[in-house]
């Protein structure tokens, strides 16, 4: 049964929390073939300030997650997923965003993230917020073996892209 589609007005980030993770696995098991464990969301939440990991709720919903690890300058935004009832919707780019001025606002001076070479709809997001394709790590994935695209957005402290993410910033209507 399709969920009814989310009004980006309904949708708030919040960090994640332990309490969030049987909802979290639930969407990973739905859109990875290879999905991260409760272990694993539980160490990277332990890390506190190494790393920002935040959930989108729909109404009491969980919708989406993501997260981002920060090895200074650099960050690198580890993992999206929007429940597939919800994609298309503006849930990732609201994902993306908040991770991005997180990644910032930490000191980040350039993004970097790894993504399926089949993966057009991601590429077509990651490219809207200016990462740009650096290099290939073949067979990368598994389940099914594929390369990974290695996209980096640089000056991501500079004026232009803070220009750009206010550009793409999600438009919330009132309703």
């Amino acid at each position: 049964m399709a969920a009814e589609p989310a009004s980006l007005v309904d949708v708030v980030l919040l960090p994640m929390q332990r309490r969030h993770l049987r909802a979290a696995l639930r969407i990973e098991n739905q859109v990875y073939p290879r999905p991260w464990t409760t272990g694993l969301f539980q160490s990277e939440l332990a890390l506190g300030d190494r790393r920002t990991y935040l959930v989108a709720k729909a109404s009491s919903k969980l919708v989406g997650y993501g997260g981002a690890l920060y090895v200074l300058p650099d960050a690198h935004i580890t993992t999206i997923a929007v429940e597939p009832s919800f994609q298309r919707q503006g849930i990732g780019v609201l994902l993306l965003h908040a991770l991005c001025r997180a990644a910032v606002d930490k000191g980040a001076t350039a993004l970097t993230l790894e993504v399926r070479t089949s993966n057009e709809p991601a590429l077509r997001l990651y490219r809207r917020f200016g990462f740009a394709p650096a290099g290939v790590r073949e067979g990368y994935y598994t389940d099914p073996v594929e390369d990974a695209v290695i996209m980096w957005a640089h000056d991501v402290d500079g004026a232009a892209f803070a220009a750009r993410l206010d550009e793409l910033a999600p438009r919330q209507e009132a309703s």
